[in-house]
């Protein structure tokens, strides 16, 4: 039997952590570029219906510069490039289970090492409400190693499933009790942490071990109750999240509220650790337009995110110190903290156009490794372009840009850190 969830009341008091530390009035945002773009993927009958949405990064074992991205494409599956951004592998997403049912759609995608002796990457079915695994080998190639009888994440019907309140984002985590995979609900402010199960014959499995619920509204200092307008029966849903493999956090990015830290096996209290601009903002939802009209802004919002809080990502250095990255959509940026500490805020940069590349713009996921990667040989950066260029006539367009680490760090006066973190340890 599944546990009951362990939800946390609207009205209790949250914490809040480095809210207060605002640029510089006038603070200029850094601009860099991107050196490799992967092939456009298109959202149409034509194109396989595939819709990029978050990459991740699989590190060879021995020669880094045969490492591979894996990104998600929704109802196109799963796509596997290398370092030069050329598509190596397709993975369709599983087919609906019935005539009117939801097929497959890969929505967030993670790797994780030396789970019973194999790399795996770990994805969420969002049409499904599954966690689907994928044996890596040794030349990045991917095996669908799901077993066949994996349950349900949030739901308990076919029905129910098929309303899509289902898996969303994802982050894998691993510690001394096993390896775990902490899944978003859409639509929803749940997040599972479900455990990963060894299956005969090579396959994986799961089971679901807690669940919290964050927020739907907040009290504000003047003392009205808010929650971010949304369609009826939606609520601020989470969707980017990263687990500080150093310290057992987990980073969760509420679109339309901020950045969350809590520990990543879901038990005490989340931390508020940055809001977006649009906090405490007051809206009307119009059935007509399907759109929110917005109020008079209070003035209790953030100053680094604009909404969506998107993707989300950390880069490693030596004695537990790095930057957590996050996608800060509305504004097309990606903001940066310290991982350590209060999370102080760092600084913003965006990808702009370079030599033929298109920037990013409207960018859900995204994923920075810090060890040399081929021509990347100070890290990488690559993140999801929701609005991909030339554009085509009646086309959804997008695809993922490599930025090098150093060009980022360079800008906002970073550390390079090679040598400070190996995923495979």
């Amino acid at each position: 039997m599944r546990p009951l969830p362990r939800t946390f009341l609207a009205t209790m008091v949250f914490a809040l952590a480095g809210v207060l530390a605002t640029p510089a009035s006038g603070q200029s945002i850094a601009t860099v570029t991107p050196e490799v773009e992967t092939p456009a993927l298109f959202d149409d009958e034509a194109g396989g219906n595939a819709n990029g949405d978050d990459p991740a990064i699989w590190l060879h074992p021995t020669r880094s510069r045969r490492s591979v991205v894996i990104a998600t494409a929704k109802e196109g599956g799963l796509y596997v490039y290398d370092l030069d951004g050329v598509q190596r592998q397709h993975l369709a997403a599983p087919a609906a289970p019935g005539p009117d049912d939801e097929a497959g759609r890969f929505n967030n995608v993670d790797v994780t090492y030396g789970f019973n002796s194999r790399d795996l990457a770990i994805v969420s079915d969002r049409g499904r409400d599954q966690i689907r695994f994928y044996a890596v080998d040794g030349n990045g190639a991917l095996t669908d190693v799901t077993d066949p009888a994996v349950p349900f994440v949030f739901n308990t019907s076919q029905e129910q499933v098929n309303d899509q309140e289902t898996a969303y984002g994802l982050a894998a985590w691993k510690d001394s009790t096993g390896t775990y995979a902490l899944v978003s609900r859409r639509h929803k402010t749940s997040i599972a942490l479900v455990k990963l199960v060894a299956k005969p014959a090579g396959k994986v499995g799961y089971q679901v071990v807690r669940t919290l619920t964050l927020p739907a509204s907040f009290t504000l200092p003047n003392g009205q109750t808010w929650a971010p307008c949304m369609e009826p029966d939606e609520l601020a849903q989470v969707e980017g999240m990263v687990v500080d493999q150093q310290t057992d956090v987990l980073y969760a990015a509420q679109e339309d509220v901020g950045i969350w830290r809590m520990r990543a096996d879901l038990t005490g209290t989340p931390v508020l650790l940055d809001k977006v601009r649009e906090f405490g903002v007051p809206g009307t939802y119009d059935p007509a337009t399907e759109e929110c009209t917005p109020g008079a802004d209070p003035g209790y919002g953030g100053q680094r995110l604009t909404a969506d809080a998107e993707g989300l990502t950390i880069y490693y250095r030596d004695d537990r110190k790095g930057y957590l990255l996050a996608s800060s959509q509305g504004d097309n940026t990606f903001a940066v903290y310290r991982k350590e500490g209060a999370n102080a805020y760092l600084g913003q940069f965006r990808v702009g156009e370079h030599d033929g590349i298109d920037g990013v713009e409207h960018s859900d996921g995204s994923t920075v490794l810090n060890v040399p990667l081929g021509d990347f040989d100070e890290g990488v950066f690559i993140a999801h372009d929701g609005e991909n260029t030339p554009a085509v006539v009646d086309r959804e367009n997008t695809n993922f840009k490599f930025t090098k680490w150093d060009d980022i760090a360079g800008e906002l006066n970073l550390d390079v850190d090679t040598d400070g973190w190996d995923p495979r340890d």
